[in-house]
C-alpha cells in the first residue's frame, strides 16, 4: 500500500476532494485510509464515499469532555496506523495529549500568512486591516492554535472590490495547491520537523515557510 493518510473533516471537504483528485491522478503516492468528522452531515463524508474511503463520525457533542472525544477520536485513527493525519477543515480546537501523540506526523491548513490572524474570520479580519495581500499556510499541528512550524505559503492580492467571500474564494484556489503539495513533501520524505522547526530537504524552512512558488516541486 502506498503512503496511509487519515484525513478529519468538519465540512465540505474540498481540500479532501484536491488530495483525492492528486492521488487519482497519480500526482501523489497516497492512500486515504479514512475520513472522520464530528458532523454527520458534512459533505466532505460524500466526498470520501463516492471515492471508497472508509468514513467514521464521531460527534464531539456526545461526549462529555474534549478528552473523552479526543481519546475516542485517536482510538479510531490508530485502528488504520496513518503515517501522517491531515486536518481539512476539522474545526475542533485539540487536547495537549492528541497533539503530542502525533507530534510531527498532523499537518494543518490554515487561511492566514501565519502567524498573522490566528483563529477564525481570517478574511474579513485581513481586510478590516487594509492589508494588501492574504494567503494561506500549512503548518505541523502543535499544543497551541494555529502555532505549529509553518512548511508553505501561498499568497493572493486584495483588491480593492474584494468581500470576505470573494477572497475565501481565490484562498480555497491557493490551498488546494499547497496542501497536496505539502502532504506529498511528507509522503517522500523532504519534509520533517526537528525541536519543532520544519525542514525541507534537511534544510530548516523559514518561519513563514517556504514560498510555494519558489520551490520545486
Amino acid at each position: 500500500m502506498s503512503f496511509p493518510i487519515v484525513v478529519l473533516i468538519s465540512g465540505s471537504g474540498s481540500n479532501l476532494q484536491a488530495l483525492i483528485d492528486q492521488s487519482l491522478q497519480g500526482k501523489l503516492d497516497i492512500t486515504i485510509s479514512a475520513v472522520v468528522s464530528n458532523k454527520a452531515d458534512a459533505f466532505g463524508l460524500e466526498r470520501a464515499r463516492k471515492a471508497g474511503i472508509p468514513t467514521h463520525v464521531l460527534d464531539n457533542k456526545s461526549f462529555g469532555s474534549r478528552e473523552e472525544f479526543d481519546q475516542s477520536l485517536q482510538e479510531v485513527i490508530d485502528q488504520y496506523q496513518p503515517k501522517l493525519v491531515v486536518l481539512a477543515g476539522f474545526m475542533r480546537i485539540l487536547t495537549d495529549s492528541f497533539t503530542r501523540h502525533y507530534e510531527g506526523r498532523m499537518l494543518n491548513i490554515h487561511p492566514s500568512l501565519l502567524p498573522k490572524y490566528k483563529g477564525l474570520d481570517t478574511h474579513q479580519r485581513a481586510i478590516d486591516a487594509n492589508d494588501k495581500e492574504h494567503g494561506v499556510s500549512v503548518h505541523f499541528v502543535s499544543a497551541e492554535l494555529d502555532a505549529g512550524s509553518v512548511i508553505v505559503q501561498a499568497s493572493t492580492q486584495i483588491e480593492a472590490t474584494d468581500t470576505a467571500d470573494s477572497l475565501a474564494e481565490k484562498i480555497h484556489k491557493l490551498e488546494h495547491v499547497i496542501y497536496p503539495l505539502a502532504v506529498k513533501w511528507f509522503s517522500e520524505g523532504r519534509l520533517t520537523v526537528n525541536n519543532g522547526k520544519a525542514l525541507l530537504d534537511g534544510q530548516p524552512l523559514p518561519e513563514s515557510g517556504a514560498d510555494y512558488k519558489e520551490v520545486p516541486e
